[in-house]
């Protein structure tokens, strides 16, 4: 998978609008890293430092977040359905993008409402789910509660888009809202790093524990596991993933969900290979979705898009070929 991974980025770098052979690509690569006389045009360089270099990070980590997210929060909830928008943050990142658009901020600040209301509504979620779920069924509350949550900011959105201007800001938040990364830049990249190795770390070190949560709560209260502690702390990371991918990239769907699930077949449950696997298989399918959206038409088509049209059928596939015995 690595290896597909490598294959992937470098394809990026060649294809596109505009078209970079692979001696021009390497002569340019080998320049910059031995500090060699520029010998090439200004504008080769441009597109691959400014404009393809930022987009592949961000397609590889969007990627792995959502990817990661959602097999966490598989586990977690021990549900093969569940996605990383289970808890509310897809769509109280879309509120807050919505609404930040709709008062006219720059991308800057369309981006941090996006995050800052992307962990508001997941913090709402398990404050309102803490307060009904006090029982054996607090995971189900959780979900129902994230689910309500998710309704109610949703419906903000709609308000939203009803109240926007017509000519400019619907447009600007309907575009949002399908998914993409054409504007993003290096900016970008440094932002969303930060929340994304905060998410990632401490979800790589503690994998092996939502193989324990996985078997129930009794069951890893018995082999010594503060159940309480673990879930919040998965919780918060798997936020901070989901929040802060959808604020660069814009609502992506189906990569958490089908993703894992992929991973899944590949190298099996065990959450110490099932993490890093959906990790790097999320990266190259987003890359490579990527690729055909700026690549295969004249005009870019927005990444939710594409990843609605070729999830959808594929998990039912999955469904049909797999029954239950690979959920």
């Amino acid at each position: 998978m690595f290896i597909l991974l490598i294959a992937a980025i470098f394809i990026s770098f060649i294809i596109g609008r505009y078209r970079i052979p692979v001696p021009q690509l390497l002569e340019i690569l080998k320049g910059k890293l031995l500090g060699m006389p520029q010998t090439w045009p200004a504008a080769v360089e441009t597109v691959i430092f400014k404009v393809r270099i930022p987009r592949i990070c961000a397609d590889l980590m969007v990627g792995a977040a959502l990817a990661t997210s959602g097999a966490t929060y598989q586990g977690l909830f021990k549900n093969p359905m569940v996605s990383p928008d289970i808890l509310g943050a897809s769509a109280g990142a879309g509120f807050g993008a919505a609404i930040a658009i709709l008062l006219s901020f720059n991308l800057v600040g369309v981006q941090l409402s996006s995050f800052v209301f992307g962990l508001g509504a997941v913090i709402l979620t398990y404050m309102v789910g803490s307060i009904i779920g006090r029982s054996s069924n607090a995971i189900l509350i959780l979900v129902l509660t994230g689910m309500v949550v998710s309704t109610m900011f949703s419906s903000f959105t709609s308000i939203t888009k009803y109240l926007a201007d017509t000519d400019n800001k619907l447009p600007a938040i309907t575009f949002w809202l399908m998914g993409g990364l054409s504007s993003v830049s290096t900016t970008d990249i440094k932002v969303l790093l930060v929340p994304f190795c905060l998410g990632i770390i401490p979800l790589f070190l503690l994998r092996w524990r939502l193989n324990v949560l996985s078997f129930g709560e009794e069951e890893a209260q018995a082999l010594g596991i503060d159940t309480k502690t673990t879930r919040k702390i998965i919780i918060v990371c798997a936020t901070l993933l989901t929040a802060s991918a959808v604020s660069v990239s814009g609502m992506i769907g189906w990569i958490g969900l089908v993703i894992p699930h992929i991973a899944r077949l590949l190298v099996g449950p065990n959450y110490k290979e099932l993490l890093p696997a959906s990790f790097l298989a999320g990266g190259i399918f987003l890359i490579i979705v990527d690729n055909v959206a700026r690549s295969a038409f004249t005009i870019e088509i927005p990444l939710g898009i594409l990843t609605s049209l070729i999830g959808a059928p594929f998990f039912m596939y999955l469904l049909i070929k797999g029954r239950r015995s690979w959920i």
